[in-house]
């Protein structure tokens, strides 16, 4: 029977190859990352290993301080920063960093993509927040992830300077994430080169948030 390690390893491997797809990383930037069902470890990408030499075997194996409990590899720059978030934040399954063009350019401005479509407000239920400047290495930017998204709806932040940092309830759903951030960072963009983008009223997000949450898509059937 395969391990629920040895299938984590699979699915961020997997998961890296929709980075690609989507074109929210280039070279050997980004990363994946998933944390083990009910143990204090998570799977992550190795350091500066193209995205096509991939597989679950090069996946790295940590624990919750970012230290290598198994692979071949150096792990990859942001682990400390992922681990961070794993420590702080338990409800957290996933975490994935890109460095996506129009997100980016947000980042850049230090501002936040405000929530002006249905789209933002389904996924996000908010704006794009905005995190600190921190250098990469250390907890500094695991620290600013958790600060900014600690009790606010958007599964995204913008690390100013940086780029996208995205969480979700494991790493298929950090994933999705970021590939919607991408999606609305470059239409509100396109949108304000037009003329200024009209608001979404609260209660509207609100509203809309809560479908997308409880209404949309396929239910589990009640038990």
């Amino acid at each position: 029977m395969t391990s629920p390690i040895d299938l984590l390893r699979r699915q961020v491997s997997d998961l890296h190859q929709e980075l690609v797809r989507y074109d929210l990383v280039v070279w050997t930037a980004g990363n994946v990352s998933g944390r083990v069902p009910g143990e204090d470890l998570f799977v992550i990408k190795p350091s500066g290993v193209p995205y096509d030499e991939l597989t679950p075997d090069t996946m790295i194996l940590c624990d919750l301080d970012g230290k290598v409990v198994e692979g071949d590899h150096a792990p990859s720059s942001d682990t400390a920063a992922h681990a961070y978030v794993y420590r702080n934040m338990p409800e957290v399954g996933g975490v994935v960093h890109t460095h996506s063009t129009y997100a980016c350019a947000w980042a850049a401005r230090g501002e936040a993509v405000p929530c002006v479509l249905t789209a933002m407000a389904d996924e996000f239920g908010a704006e794009i927040p905005v995190g600190p400047f921190a250098l990469i290495g250390d907890d500094s930017i695991g620290r600013g992830i958790v600060e900014t998204l600690r009790g606010h709806r958007s599964p995204a932040v913008l690390m100013k300077s940086h780029g996208v940092f995205t969480i979700g309830r494991d790493a298929k759903a950090a994933v999705k994430a970021a590939v919607m951030c991408e999606d609305v960072a470059r239409t509100v963009h396109i949108s304000r080169q037009l003329g200024q983008p009209l608001p979404i009223a609260q209660d509207d997000i609100d509203s809309l948030n809560h479908r997308y949450r409880n209404v949309y898509g396929q239910q589990r059937a009640a038990r």
